[in-house]
């Protein structure tokens, strides 16, 4: 990893912990009280996007930070009571989504064990004790600028072009945060 990609993630990772650390009481989640699995489990999902991507997030904290919002409430907010569909959504977001979804359920059927402590991934499995992946994803996306939505898909579309699988390099990397030298090895050892 770059240096300067290492560094927009590393400054976009301290202002998003800031900001769920600052979650209020009611909405928080146990991951509060392990930021640094927090801090690993965000730094895999920037991991496989650009600098370009990277930088119009940070920017997107930045102002947020500045007008006094915070990005983490509102996502948690809107998991708890999400909008119609199709309302108010730049229509990226479901492109994102969708094309996330479908390398997610490509890491299930391939890492099961892997993935048998990942999020539901669909949103009829949604409940008051946990969100699925597709409804945290749309949520997040939901807080994300026009810019940053415009970025992140055509990384999307890169990954695709190439043979590429953003899940999997997210996942790799928490494989090997975790200390299996691969995915592959990780869904070998594990129970």
């Amino acid at each position: 990893m770059l240096n300067i990609h290492k560094d927009l993630i590393e400054q976009i990772i301290a202002i998003e912990l800031e900001m769920f650390l600052a979650v209020p009481a009611g909405k928080e989640n146990s991951c509060q009280k392990n930021p640094e699995a927090f801090r690993r489990h965000r730094q895999a999902q920037f991991i496989p996007w650009s600098d370009k991507t990277l930088s119009s997030y940070l920017s997107d904290l930045e102002a947020a930070r500045i007008e006094g919002r915070n990005l983490m409430t509102e996502k948690y907010l809107m998991m708890e009571r999400p909008a119609p569909l199709g309302s108010d959504q730049n229509p990226l977001i479901e492109k994102i989504a969708s094309s996330q979804l479908i390398w997610q359920e490509e890491m299930f059927a391939k890492y099961p064990k892997v993935m048998s402590g990942a999020r539901p991934l669909s949103q009829a499995a949604d409940s008051s004790a946990i969100t699925s992946f597709t409804t945290y994803l749309k949520c997040e996306l939901k807080t994300y600028s026009d810019k940053t939505l415009d970025l992140l898909y055509q990384d999307i579309t890169e990954h695709q072009k190439n043979n590429r699988s953003m899940a999997e390099e997210t996942y790799k990397f928490l494989a090997q945060a975790a200390g299996y030298k691969s995915i592959d090895q990780a869904e070998r050892l594990r129970p």
